[in-house]
């Protein structure tokens, strides 16, 4: 989900990750951050922003694709530098604060991929490109392994 996504009159944080990506790292236990109407499953247990994520406990495995919008993207970071355990999925905007201050310092790994995303609407439609690239980001062994060996296209990068 993300605010800037476009460049758009109409701001929003209803945009969906494609489901190539989410197949292509596996099994998630828990999305924090799943769209109120989801497309696809993309976790055993998906809270929507009317179960606020953030206040809910956290297990297992954990795929994050933040609103992009602030303070909530960070505090969403920070839930999981916290948590330790799973995937988000973020623009790549390693100058900022966010990056320097909680990823940087608790990140397993880190993949830049290769080709921008198309993320999807809530009608299912696809997004133009973007105007940032994107980054996962890893937190624990596990999943460093799984984003280095996914079929996606990237540059790999050890942190932590």
């Amino acid at each position: 989900m993300n605010t800037s996504f476009e460049r758009s009159a109409k701001a929003t944080d209803e945009w969906y990750t494609p489901l190539e990506i989410i197949t292509s790292l596996g099994e998630f236990d828990l999305d924090p951050c799943a769209p109120v109407n989801p497309l696809w499953q993309t976790a055993k247990v998906m809270y929507n922003k009317n179960d606020d994520g953030l206040s809910q406990e956290w297990h297992g495995r954990v795929w994050l694709n933040p609103p992009y919008s602030r303070p909530l993207i960070e505090q969403f970071v920070r839930k999981m530098a916290e948590h330790g355990n799973g995937i988000a999925l973020l623009f790549n905007r390693c100058d900022n604060t966010m990056f320097h201050d909680i990823i940087f310092p608790t990140a397993t790994a880190m993949k830049f991929l290769r080709k921008r995303i198309r993320f999807y609407r809530s009608d299912g439609t696809r997004g133009d490109s973007p105007g940032c690239g994107s980054v996962l980001v890893a937190w624990g062994k596990d999943n460093a392994k799984i984003i280095r060996d996914c079929e996606l296209a990237g540059k790999y990068i050890r942190l932590n």
